[in-house]
This record gives structure tokens, sequence and C-alpha cells, in this order.
């Protein structure tokens, strides 16, 4: 099963991001969000920012997933 995750965008280099979640650091692309900055949530899935959260949301969710021990 493929989940989406949680993860804050650390650099912008034009429709590409570099997202990190706790030490996990990957490449996603941005063309499904508008107005993505350094430092916003999105969730990713498949290579593909799909979604920008709150940052409250998201850190609930790692929450979540750390409690559950649910790893990307």
């Amino acid at each position: 099963m493929c989940l989406a995750t949680p993860m804050r965008i650390k650099e912008i280099k034009g429709q590409k991001a570099l997202v990190e979640s706790k030490n996990h650091k990957h490449s996603v692309d941005l063309s499904l969000i508008k107005d993505a900055c350094v430092g916003d949530y999105i969730l990713a899935h498949a290579d593909m920012a799909i979604n920008k959260i709150p940052a409250e949301e998201a850190e609930k969710i790692l929450k979540m997933v750390n409690e559950t021990n649910l790893e990307h």
C-alpha cells in the first residue's frame, strides 16, 4: 500500500523541490501545486507533490506515523 507522505519543502528549482521528512530527502515535481514556497508542507506521492497542507496537519500526521512506527 502506498500513502502520501507529508514532507517539508527545503529548496525549489523550477518545478522541482527538494523535500524532507525526518532525515529522508527526496525530489518531487511541483506541477500540481500553486504558490509553493520553501518551508511549506506538501503531501508527496509517486514523486509528485499532490497537495499543500497546513503545518499543524502535517505535524499531526507525522506524529501518528511515528507512534505507529510506519515508515515511508
